[in-house]
């Protein structure tokens, strides 16, 4: 059994901070950065991912998931993800990491530590009981107090380079831009910035959509008070035609923290 202080690394600036002071803490001889991969990355994060674990120190273990993606899982779900079940995040990462830990760390010995910065420690009450009977911490949740900007100032002076999805504005590092728990101001906002990743991910969603023959999405239309379907070519076509539409709803990431899908509301697959 290792890893007595494993640190969920997501490639992104708060884990890397979080990792810094579990090491500055502890040192580096039992240290995991444990990293699952969606391989809906943004290219850059694996450099930053490698530069990141050379800077920390202890072991890097990426957990590769067969090379699935969210739009693999969805489609062997039959379901689409979107902001009340992430099914890829817990297919690929909280499954995963959970099946790891069992495996590797002793429950007794062993802290799990988030990468959640002071204004997130909200989300602590909703991850311990999901990632129990490990002990959770969330370092950059404790004094010091960190702005985002103060840990992007930290990276650097490492001499590392954040992850470039927040030089293009996005407020997290995951998945590419794209998340099913981002609201429509992210979807608006890769689309602009990068409107070719946006296309690729619609195609997949359309194909999805064939396939089960359901009038499914990734997000939702709530005009005029009723709930319904948004399509991301639909969505596309409207901020197309009135592009300061959905400026507003950025939604947040929910990963580490989300509950896993029910039986009653996917199909079949793993």
């Amino acid at each position: 059994m290792t890893g007595q202080h494993v640190v969920m690394f997501s490639s992104g600036a708060g884990s890397w901070a979080a990792a810094k002071r579990v090491a500055a803490e502890h040192g580096t001889d039992d240290l995991v950065l444990l990293f699952a991969d969606t391989n809906t990355e943004d290219e850059d994060n694996y450099r930053f991912l490698r530069e990141a674990a050379a800077d920390i120190g202890g072991e890097l273990v990426v957990l590769d998931n067969g090379g699935r993606d969210v739009w693999d899982v969805f489609t062997a779900k039959r379901f689409i993800g979107n902001t009340r079940v992430d099914v890829c995040s817990a297919t690929l990462k909280r499954r995963p990491m959970r099946a790891w830990l069992a495996q590797h760390c002793d429950t007794a010995a062993t802290v799990v530590y988030l990468g959640y910065g002071w204004d997130e420690a909200h989300r602590m009450t909703r991850a311990r009981p999901r990632w129990e009977p490990w002990t959770v911490r969330a370092p950059m949740c404790e004094p010091p107090y960190l702005m985002k900007d103060q840990v992007l100032s930290l990276i650097r002076a490492a001499g590392i380079e954040p992850p470039r999805l927040y030089a293009q504005g996005f407020p997290h590092a995951n998945c590419g831009g794209f998340c099913v728990k981002a609201g429509q101001a992210q979807f608006r906002h890769l689309l602009l910035r990068n409107r070719d990743r946006y296309l690729a991910h619609e195609v997949r969603e359309e194909e999805l959509r064939a396939q089960l023959g359901k009038d499914v999405a990734v997000m939702r239309d709530r005009t005029g008070g009723a709930v319904t379907p948004l399509t991301m070519r639909e969505f596309r076509g409207r901020l197309d035609s009135q592009p300061a539409m959905f400026e507003d709803d950025w939604g947040g990431c929910g990963c580490i923290d989300g509950q896993d899908d029910l039986p009653s509301q996917i199909g079949a697959g793993t």
